[in-house]
């Protein structure tokens, strides 16, 4: 096979332009002293002007980057790189660690390794922390929720260790994989760097079905009048997205985009039930779960029939890395939908009860219809409302954006009273629930969709746990304006009504402010802007929040800068 040598200085540029030719495009970098050699690394790679060469970008906060990172796969389909400083920074980061993970994201997630010997090497430890911050096994932080992790001893095996890292986080079900680089053996002085033009490696490896798992789920699809698909992650990538619509839409099958992470479907589509399931899962006869870990909650919205057949399609359909998943399961299905669901498709072809399929079609019709006008009474009713209510606020945020923005919603948004006319731009918080992944992800949807307008609504909890200041910082550097819209309640609302739910007739129950909840005063959010160029404005009466919007909209699309709406809101629970 083809071999390409180059001119290098030390093992960590060697490392850069090899990660750059296998097609890495961003190193997402949160720097310290064990990015000596990297640093070095990449004034050399610029001074030379080597291409290709990766685009690095310094961040303020290793969550922010992460956060980056997995957002621009989830638009792109391409992982990216990220670097922190040795155990310190990757304790930073691992909070959007777990959620890349439970989401299947791949992430090159890597950092440097407190320097091994203490003399005689260059690189060798020099400075205080280098003594406390040594640990017996540091990959130990992140084994649970990374694919592999390694660490890289020499130089003679970077190639190897390179693409093994790359091959594992993309073959599916993906994921993160932790790499630490020592500093003595990036520092390590090499004059040329031999690899495999082209890597002979399993990059993308995605398993597929049986046949006897297509045959079973068809089987069960075929013979069902009250079908019913439950998607969550099944829209992580484009092709799955499309053939979910394609699938519903041929067998005329209701959707449930419940806890979704990326939303598969127009809510023009003639077969979005919504994002609850269970109004449709009481009377279902045969529920396909679509990448679902959760597809339901018992203790919410009860079971399927005990008759309902249950097919968990998905790359791992049975959630392996889940300790307990309890949820029945008559036909399992390997392999993404956009691989998957053709193959049903085709073995349902004229099995089907053309009055049956005719039917589902019509009652989806008419329930549409009808949840539509209680919409939009809905929303007339609570559209004076003060403080202002979440539904009047999802209402006006669907009249402002635009059939072409993006919205990152990390909780706060009632997807029910907003119109996104495609599928993807719609993408949610994960399914984990590490909070404050919602300002990095922003960034990075930005960062993948520069000519889209990007909106973030996030909670008043989740910003702060966003830790803002990285992210506005990121976006005056790389002058990419994002709109935020924060849903500014002055409270934690899902602990609250945790506890309620626990002890509805408790002590929290009667009280005047449920323990622990609380988030009050409410901040001046907005005054952030000045600080970054921005525009910033306090919504607390609801007829201000059209003209809020479109002043908002106006300083990212026209002005080209940030933007941060501070929206005074009620209770999410409250709302129709």
């Amino acid at each position: 096979m083809a071999k390409k040598t180059i001119a290098v200085e030390t093992v960590a540029e060697a490392y850069l332009a090899l990660m750059a030719e296998r097609g890495i495009e961003y190193l997402f970098a949160n720097g310290g002293t064990d990015f000596a050699p990297m640093i070095e690394a990449v004034a050399a790679i610029n001074a030379k002007n080597t291409q290709p060469r990766l685009k690095i970008v310094s961040v303020g906060h290793e969550n922010v980057a992460t956060s980056m990172a997995m957002a621009y796969y989830l638009h792109t389909g391409r992982p990216q790189l990220v670097m922190f400083h040795v155990n310190v920074g990757t304790a930073n980061g691992i909070n959007a660690l777990i959620d890349a993970a439970r989401d299947r994201v791949p992430i090159i997630f890597t950092a440097g390794r407190t320097p091994i010997t203490e003399t005689g090497f260059k690189g060798s430890r020099d400075t205080g922390i280098h003594w406390q911050q040594e640990m017996f096994d540091q990959a130990g932080m992140v084994r649970e929720f990374c694919k592999w992790d390694y660490e890289l001893r020499n130089f003679e095996q970077l190639e190897a260790v390179i693409d093994r890292a790359i091959e594992v986080a993309t073959t599916e079900p993906c994921g993160p994989v932790y790499l630490t680089l020592p500093r003595e053996v990036m520092a390590q002085a090499i004059d040329k760097f031999t690899f495999e033009a082209k890597p002979r490696r399993g990059f993308g490896t995605e398993p597929g079905p049986t046949e006897a798992q297509v045959a079973g789920a068809a089987a069960i699809l075929a013979k069902a009048e009250r079908p019913l698909i439950i998607m969550q992650g099944g829209a992580r990538l484009k092709a799955s997205a499309a053939a979910i619509g394609s699938f519903a839409q041929d067998f005329a099958i209701p959707v449930v985009e419940f806890r979704s992470n990326v939303n598969a479907l127009s809510t023009d589509h003639p077969m979005l039930a919504g994002f609850v399931p269970g109004p449709l899962l009481k009377d279902a006869d045969a529920v396909l779960c679509l990448e679902a870990d959760t597809p339901w909650i018992p203790t919410q919205h009860g079971n399927p029939p005990d008759d309902c057949k249950v097919i968990h399609l998905g790359v791992d359909p049975l959630f392996q890395r889940i300790p307990i998943r309890s949820f029945p399961c008559d036909q399992a299905v390997i392999g993404t939908p956009a691989l998957a669901l053709p193959l049903i498709a085709k073995a349902m072809a004229g099995k089907l009860d053309k009055d049956i399929v005719e039917g589902r079609r019509q009652r989806m019709a008419a329930s549409r219809e009808k949840l539509a006008a209680e919409l939009k009474v809905n929303v007339e009713k609570v559209s004076h409302d003060t403080p202002i209510s979440p539904t009047w606020a999802a209402h006006c945020i669907s009249e402002a954006k635009g059939d072409d923005s993006i919205v990152v919603n990390e909780y706060s948004l009632i997807l029910r009273y907003v119109k996104f006319k495609e599928p993807r731009t719609c993408f949610g918080p994960p399914g984990a629930g590490g909070l404050g992944v919602g300002v990095g992800s922003a960034i990075g949807a930005k960062l993948a969709n520069p000519d889209k307008t990007v909106i973030a609504v996030l909670g008043d909890g989740s910003y702060m746990f966003g830790n803002p200041t990285a992210g506005h910082y990121v976006l005056s550097a790389l002058q990419l304006p994002v709109l935020f819209i924060i849903f500014n309640n002055g409270m934690w609302e899902e602990v609250e009504g945790s506890a309620l739910r626990v002890f509805p007739d408790g002590h929290a129950a009667r009280a005047n402010q449920v323990p622990v909840a609380q988030l009050g005063p409410h901040p001046n959010y907005e005054h952030l802007m000045a600080v970054y160029g921005g525009y910033g404005e306090k919504v607390d009466r609801p007829e201000q929040l059209p003209g809020a919007l479109q002043r908002a909209l106006h300083a990212v699309r026209v002005e080209k800068r940030q933007a941060l709406i501070n929206l005074v809101v009620g209770r999410r629970g409250a709302a129709p």
